[in-house]
């Protein structure tokens, strides 16, 4: 070796010298800059991990924020409409109330004036009635007797002679409901007379009802049904009148 120019020596010194740095490089530099390096590439990988789930769950969050979001504006806009028609209702109902005791009141007012406008007319009758007969008298030239006067006002107020009604006579009625009107209000007798002949001639399964009109004068208009039967004075009179025409 020597004579190649080769110190062995200096050899194997560089080789153990090579490899003591080797290995001083390896365990005292390499496996901590490894062993660093490593742990920063774990860092960095937990990191974006940490970075994944943060960004999940704030979509996560975002996606439940707009969904309770969503659900209360849904709820309040229920509530919302649900207020609306309670509130509706509820005017409704008052209107209905009101217009219904607006109606109660009115009803109650005119039965009130139809009642007081009856009495008054009952009150007049007796005067009505003796001014009728001072008439007829004058008109007949003759003076008529307690009894025939009574029978005669009855006549021409309640349209009823000998029990029955005139203007019933000769006609056949049929229905369920009669209304019945005269100029006065007509006694409890009278009515009662009144309702007696025409419950007979509908069979007794019929309700009859009683009103006032003044502008008929006097005698009977009787509505069954559609028909319209009048016997009143105002009737006649107009029918006179057209005769003469």
């Amino acid at each position: 070796m020597e004579k190649l120019g080769i110190n062995l020596g200096f050899i194997l010194i560089q080789i153990l010298s090579f490899g003591i740095i080797f290995i001083v490089l390896k365990e005292w530099v390499y496996k901590p800059l490894t062993a660093q390096l490593e742990k920063r590439r774990r860092a960095i990988a937990q990191g974006l991990e940490d970075a994944r789930v943060a960004a999940e769950a704030r979509a996560n969050a975002e996606r439940e924020s707009s969904r309770i979001i969503s659900e209360a504006q849904q709820k309040a806009a229920e509530i919302v409409r649900e207020a609306t028609e309670r509130a509706e209702a509820a005017a409704k109902d008052v209107r209905l109330q009101a217009n219904a005791e607006i109606a109660k009141a009115r009803e109650q007012a005119m039965a009130e004036i139809e009642q007081e406008r009856n009495r008054v007319l009952s009150e007049v009758r007796g005067q009505i009635a003796a001014l009728a007969i001072a008439a007829t008298q004058k008109l007949i030239g003759q003076t008529l007797d307690e009894q025939r006067q009574h029978a005669l006002l009855e006549e021409f107020f309640s349209g009823v002679r000998g029990g029955k009604v005139v203007v019933l006579e000769n006609e056949t009625i049929s229905g369920q409901a009669a209304e019945i009107t005269s100029a006065l209000p007509l006694t409890e007798a009278e009515q009662q007379s009144v309702k007696q002949d025409i419950l007979a001639r509908l069979g007794g399964a019929a309700s009859v009802t009683f009103r006032v009109d003044p502008s008929i004068l006097g005698g009977l208009i009787i509505k069954v049904g559609d028909r319209v039967i009048d016997g009143s004075v105002a009737g006649q009179l107009q029918g006179l009148r057209q005769t003469l025409l």
